[in-house]
């Protein structure tokens, strides 16, 4: 057993070290990291737009004498230090390398010249693609989905590193029709892309017409219009879902044909300008400020402590949209990952900010506070439920485009809606909406979705118990999924649903169980000793698999009492270990972003840990053994 002392003190120094991430600001952060691909494609993007500004497309220039100069010399030379020692580059700097962002990285250099002090680079880097199979091989990355094949195939066009032949023609025309068409047009991007859709197709459609002469007139008559609507879609800010790499896609594409000048140029270039670090580095995105505040405030309301002074209501009251958002079409009352204009509403940051209000009612706020909240969850809550997809599960932005990777219902996303789903049930039972017409049929609605829900996660849980989630992996698992987050989610959604005496939690839970590596935690990476693998656990999967298995209340009819408490135990003193030696700030590249590209965050570690931690405290210590001690630093 771990010492009760030991557990409140690492709690108390986990908290205090999260508490001081806000940096004077209401609401966390956070800091994505650096990415080799969104770094590439920003190089290439500026190189693309500035010489596209000054000289025809066949003609080379020397980086330095280009408008962003200084710039595109130092993403090149932050490139040359980040190549992996197999030549290739990975999405963070702690990722392996991987085909597409390989390929990327060398589009880079070609647009702009190798730096003279490493030649051998690109011959490094041309062999790591060559043992991935070249181009056969990026298509096999993506399979259908051509949402990131495209436009990595585009920049190599544009740097002159393969034939247009292989870029795809993308449909950019089909995005004139009405939105709510294009679940039915089999697109073939997902829902989030449609910008990529216009701005590559617009760049395969001038640079290799269609043959056929009547593609051709069709195409070219949509130009226009088609452009029309990337302004509307594009944000204040000037970066489409504040992603440095699509934004770049954009840019470089329609930069690539004369449009150097148009207003989606212009702003998109400002946007990339804006992202860039001082190492020379970009982010993939410019920050997940709501995602984090609302993990935040729920990782600290599970403590006895709760939320203290930490006062994000008003802010996070403000992240919710109030308008049909212009990039999807989204119903007002949803929420996105940031609070900057290029976030849009989704099915995972919109049951965490619901969650993060729900805390708050727990604290010492006025009533006009109190109906201030309600009335943004009766919204969040409605948003939520014409979501849902006829399967049961949730999507990550629009009902019905379940065809493509992340755009189909994703076992993490609907754990993550069903909690909510359970905790305003009960505060809208308790508490008559006045003057809403539609309360009594949203309590309907929340029941049915629920069971829908449930239903949905029995269906999609594996032959071996676990569940894959859809936004996160890890990449030295099977097929880069990562069943230790996914199950650990929908564990917990379905213990505060009371379902944990069912089939399917049973096996969810001895599955995360027998899943615990030899050093008492979950997950991590294999390192190789004396010839055989041992696994390193991660902070981040250690800490959610403990916040499922702690909050199990026992017993669990098919699982043994004494392996779970001995999983525990031991995870629990991985953790506490983590915390004392400042390993606990750590981060493992566990998150996807679209389309399989990999990113860390530098608060997730943090925050996780808060709530596993927190959930153990007041689960299994004696209520006079879990007041954690003051940590002062």
């Amino acid at each position: 057993m771990i010492e009760p002392e030991r557990l409140t003190r690492a709690l108390a120094k986990a908290r205090s070290d999260l508490l001081a991430e806000r940096n004077g600001q209401v609401h966390w952060t956070g800091e994505l990291a650096s990415s080799p691909l969104a770094t590439a494609t920003a190089v290439s993007a500026l190189a693309v737009a500035d010489r596209g500004r000054k000289l025809t497309a066949s003609q080379s220039q020397d980086a330095a004498d280009c408008q962003y100069g200084e710039l595109i010399v130092r993403g090149l030379r932050w490139l040359v230090k980040t190549q992996n020692q197999d030549g290739g580059w990975g999405d963070t700097t702690d990722s392996l390398s991987n085909i597409a962002t390989t390929y990327l990285a060398c589009a880079a250099f070609r647009l702009n010249g190798v730096p003279g002090n490493d030649p051998g680079l690109l011959d490094r880097a041309w062999r790591y693609i060559g043992t991935r199979g070249g181009i056969a091989g990026l298509r096999r990355r993506y399979g259908r989905d051509k949402t990131f094949a495209a436009p990595i195939l585009t920049n190599c066009a544009l740097a002159g590193m393969t034939p247009w032949r292989e870029v795809s023609s993308l449909p950019f025309e089909l995005a004139c029709l009405p939105p709510a068409w294009f679940r039915f047009l089999r697109l073939p991007v997902v829902s989030y892309a449609i910008p990529a859709l216009v701005a590559i197709g617009q760049a395969k459609y001038f640079h290799q017409k269609p043959l056929n002469p009547l593609t051709r007139l069709l195409r070219g008559a949509a130009v226009r219009k088609s452009l029309e609507l990337l302004e509307k879609m594009q944000p204040a800010g000037g970066g489409f879902l504040e992603a440095t790499p699509l934004t770049s896609f954009v840019v470089m594409s329609l930069a690539s044909v004369g449009f150097h000048e148009h207003a989606v140029v212009r702003r998109g270039l400002d946007f990339i300008v804006r992202s860039a670090r001082p190492d020379g580095a970009w982010p993939i995105d410019t920050n997940l400020a709501t995602w984090n505040t609302s993990l935040s405030i729920n990782a600290l309301a599970a403590g006895e402590d709760g939320l203290g002074d930490v006062d994000c209501l008003d802010w996070l009251l403000d992240c919710q949209h109030q308008q049909q958002h212009p990039y999807t079409s989204a119903a007002p009352g949803g929420w996105g990952w940031s609070d900057l204009s290029g976030a849009v509403p989704d099915a995972d940051d919109t049951p965490g900010a619901l969650l993060a209000l729900d805390a708050y009612l727990s604290t010492d706020i006025t009533e006009a506070q109190r109906a201030q909240i309600h009335a943004a969850a009766a919204s969040g809550i409605d948003w939520l439920l014409d979501l849902q997809n006829r399967d049961g599960g949730w999507p990550t932005f629009c009902r019905g485009w379940g065809k493509l990777p992340f755009d189909r219902s994703g076992s993490d996303l609907t754990a993550h809606v069903l909690r909510a789903m359970r905790v305003w049930r009960e505060r809208f039972s308790d508490r008559e909406q006045s003057g809403d017409e539609n309360h009594a049929v949203r309590l309907s609605r929340m029941r049915t979705a629920t069971d829908l829900g449930i239903a949905y996660l029995v269906q999609s849980q594996r032959a071996d118990g676990s569940w894959a989630p859809l936004w996160f992996g890890n990449q030295y698992f099977p097929e880069e999924e990562n069943p230790i987050y996914g199950t650990a989610k929908v564990l917990i959604a379905l213990g505060d649903n009371d379902l944990l005496e069912t089939d399917a939690a049973r096996r969810g839970l001895n599955w995360l169980i027998a899943r615990r590596n030899p050093d008492g935690g979950w997950g991590g990476r294999p390192v190789i000793e004396k010839g055989r693998a041992r696994w390193y656990s991660s902070v981040e999967e250690t800490a959610v698999a403990l916040e499922a298995l702690a909050g199990a209340r026992m017993p669990v009819s098919g699982v043994s009492a004494t392996m779970l408490q001995t999983a525990v135990n031991q995870g629990l003193q991985w953790l506490a270990g983590a915390v004392e030696r400042d390993a606990h700030r750590e981060t493992s590249p566990i998150g996807f972003y679209f389309a399989k590209l990999w990113y860390h965050e530098r608060l997730y570690p943090l925050i996780f840990t808060v709530s596993a931690l927190g959930q153990a405290v007041g689960r299994l210590l004696p209520r006079s053994e879990s007041k954690p001690t003051s940590v002062h630093h």
